[in-house]
């Protein structure tokens, strides 16, 4: 699996422009480049469409490529007018033409390749230059086409790259020969393995084709990944400062069909399995997911990667009160729009989210069940209202740095060893934060540290923590308490005897809610300086030792080093 491949090249263009904030890529070109109707699950791709998940946010991707362009019909359709519009000094023009320009019987297209073609070519380049924008000329992408023999047909554009390749050379311009490197690739495959990147649909297996398609000029999702991957690295060169902005995803899910998958299961189900040698990562661009995702226990090493925490949006809205299909209501455990259950995996930048409400009739409705040991969530938001976070596994350690979690009962809750860092939790309702189920031999429950604990318009009164088991243990360390936390701070859930087994602690609690140790319920604790050096993420979160192939006992790492 590759990992987040982020590339750093330091050389700035030659061209002497003000750096910008943003790169801007507009496109021009035909139904090779073009985004695509999205559909009755077309499978359809153009390059231009999926370069958008190759760069990062610090680049723009203007696509202005439609289905069967020509350098002639981009002008009469008025799409040459919207880019003479939007085109700014500073910004890069990509022109790709030739598949349509060829079709000598369609007068509204045809376009000579060293006539009209390059008349046609050259009023782009010339008025790109007059605003201060920066052409970067391309010839077309090769066609599928091998004979009876297997043997590639390499003249499937006739003279159109030779004719856009002269005038790259008239101007000065850089130039990235697509036919060549598309070919090249294409030869190295071979007919029938190709034949995959490309439109070639079964019959009744999609949709939008349901008696299939044979095409060999257009490619379907993995192609378009393909094409990206094969000339990003030369427009690259041509736009070192692009260099710094390049991203590798082993797979991405977008709802705009710039992605290899739809919704984040899919994404999850083609991870592999059991994968030692490297973590799988997976983009999410913003958007809103509706759907319950299940990350099953072969799916190790995983790292889900959100393009922005508040707008990448994992949503359902399961409850404990709904009748399920036989008949029974749901229950708690059955209602997480997230099941985890795998371990050694990060998130980043995302929000989980049950969204059924809260209320008698609801009851719980968690946003996450956390089953697996080693997990992290890293700027993760986590909203819900009675139960959000569900840590499930006994003997598991979890790490949340940075989240925001919202609800209104017991939403932290369960029996994994968690540390959280810099996290902001929110009260919506008079009740209880945490509702620990701590084993009973192990030495630490949940540890917050730094975190800060604020409240709704509508709350005042709010304890710490309850004991769901006999033996939980909650600790609150340097962390800023608002004014609805209760002046005695815990509650034994009616259990008087949970009160000597417990262990609720603090240290250097401050704001409005925080309080004196005569003022805390008396089985409370306030931790001394002394106790603080086994309050660290490494020692509270060590994961114990395992026996090597030799039959030594090695300590177990965290796979992620989020600590």
């Amino acid at each position: 699996m590759k990992k987040i491949a982020v590339i750093f090249f330091t050389l700035m263009l030659s061209l002497g422009m003000a750096a910008q904030d943003k790169v801007v890529l507009r496109l021009m070109g035909d139904s090779t480049m073009a985004d695509k109707d999205l559909s009755y699950e077309n499978p359809e791709r153009g390059w231009g469409q999926r370069l958008k998940s190759h760069v990062d946010t610090n680049v723009i991707v203007a696509n202005y490529a439609q289905n069967g362009r020509s350098t002639k019909s981009v002008q009469t359709l008025g799409i040459w007018d919207r880019v003479k519009t939007d085109l700014k000094a500073g910004e890069y023009l990509f022109i790709q033409f030739g598949h349509n320009d060829s079709k000598e019987s369609d007068t509204t297209r045809y376009a000579a390749p060293f006539g009209a073609y390059q008349d046609n070519i050259r009023l782009f380049v010339d008025h790109a230059l007059s605003v201060g924008a920066k052409p970067v000329l391309f010839t077309p992408v090769s066609r599928r086409w091998f004979d009876d023999e297997g043997k590639l047909k390499e003249n499937c554009h006739g003279d159109y790259p030779a004719a856009v390749m002269q005038i790259a050379e008239e101007y000065g311009l850089p130039l990235i020969d697509a036919n060549r490197i598309t070919q090249a690739w294409l030869k190295s495959l071979g007919d029938e393995p190709s034949r995959r990147y490309y439109m070639w649909v079964e019959k009744g297996t999609n949709p939008k084709h349901p008696d299939g398609k044979i095409d060999n000029t257009h490619t379907n999702v993995a192609g378009a990944r393909q094409i990206v991957n094969l000339l990003l690295p030369e427009i690259v060169k041509v736009i070192p400062e692009l260099a710094e902005h390049v991203v590798d995803y082993d797979f991405v899910v977008a709802k705009d069909g710039s992605g290899d998958f739809f919704t984040v299961q899919e994404a999850v189900n083609a991870a592999p399995d059991y994968c030692k040698q490297d973590e799988t990562t997976i983009y999410i661009k913003d958007g809103v997911y509706e759907e319950k995702v299940t990350i099953p226990t072969n799916k190790q090493r995983l790292h889900l990667i959100g393009q922005s925490a508040e707008k990448t949006v994992i949503t359902w809205s399961d409850f404990a009160q709904k009748i399920g299909p036989t008949g029974y209501e749901m229950g708690t455990s059955a209602t997480s729009t997230v099941f985890l259950y795998a371990s050694d995996f990060l998130a980043e930048n995302l929000t989980i989210e049950n969204a059924a409400g809260e209320g008698k009739s609801i009851g719980q409705a968690c946003a996450i069940t956390v089953d697996g040991d080693r997990v992290a969530f890293v700027n993760c938001r986590f909203v819900a209202n009675q139960d959000t976070i569900y840590t499930y596994g006994k003997g598991q350690h979890q790490y949340f740095k940075g989240c925001w979690i919202e609800g209104t009962t017991d939403f932290i809750f369960g029996a994994s060893t968690c540390w959280f860092e810099d996290c902001t939790i929110l009260s919506k309702k008079n009740s209880y934060v945490t509702a620990a189920s701590t084993p009973e031999r192990e030495e630490f429950g949940y540890v917050f540290n730094n975190c800060r604990l604020i409240h709704d318009e509508n709350t005042d009164k709010v304890y710490l923590g309850r004991p769901w088991r006999s033996f939980a243990k909650t600790v609150f360390i340097n962390c800023e308490l608002g004014d609805h936390i209760l002046k005695e701070g815990w509650h034994n859930w009616g259990k008087p005897y949970a009160e000597k087994t417990t262990f609720y602690a603090e240290y250097g609690s401050k704001g409005p809610g925080a309080a004196s140790k005569k003022e805390r319920v008396k089985w409370s604790h306030q931790l001394k300086d002394k106790d603080l050096g086994k309050y660290t993420p490494e020692n509270v979160l060590q994961c114990g030792s395992e026996q090597d192939k030799h039959g030594k006992n090695v300590k177990v790492e965290w796979y992620f080093k989020v600590f």
